[in-house]
């Protein structure tokens, strides 16, 4: 099962993810995105740490899919986050098409009886980007999050640590 939790910055996606993870009855794996590059962002991770339980935890910025690949029937991997994932993969030089298709290949790479937490931000709904990159981050990380969503079984919308259930819009309308 592929669950999909998005929404703003500090709207709880990552506080949600780590009580569903101290909910769910068998074994945790963590797999942090997020690459330590600079003071800020190891003071992030600290936190992030600290507010996590004693979970094995996979360090891993670009290659997900195999780590939920492997994962084992009964068990819960929670990724945090596909937004630095995808700014991983564009750093690294990834083309959008080969970043878009990484999105649909870790979304088929859930094995059954594993559920899988992917937490990611929702980046369109703020001020439009001033520069080339920072345009082709947010449209790069909309597509990816679209595929995701689609192939997910449940997709949630945070805000202010509240949900909104996220419906294929045909289903609204139909």
């Amino acid at each position: 099962m592929l669950v999909v939790v998005t929404g703003g910055a500090r709207s709880g996606k990552s506080t949600f993810a780590v009580d569903y993870g101290v909910r769910h009855p068998g074994p945790v794996v963590f797999v942090a995105t997020a690459p330590s590059v600079d003071d800020d962002m190891r003071v992030r991770i600290d936190r992030h740490r600290a507010e996590r339980p004693d979970w094995p935890t996979v360090e891993e910025p670009c290659d997900i899919a195999p780590v939920v690949s492997s994962a084992t029937a009964g068990s819960l991997v929670i990724i945090d986050c596909l937004t630095l994932w995808v700014s991983n993969l564009m750093w690294r030089g990834d083309s959008d098409a080969e970043i878009e298709r990484a999105a649909e290949l870790l979304a088929a790479s859930v094995p059954p009886g594993v559920t899988v937490l992917a937490v990611t931000n929702e980046v369109g709904l703020g001020v439009h980007p001033e520069t080339d990159l920072g345009r082709r981050y947010r449209d790069v990380l909309g597509r990816v999050n679209q595929r995701v969503v689609i192939a997910s079984d449940r997709a949630l919308f945070m805000v202010a640590g509240r949900a909104i259930g996220l419906s294929d819009p045909w289903d609204l309308v139909s």
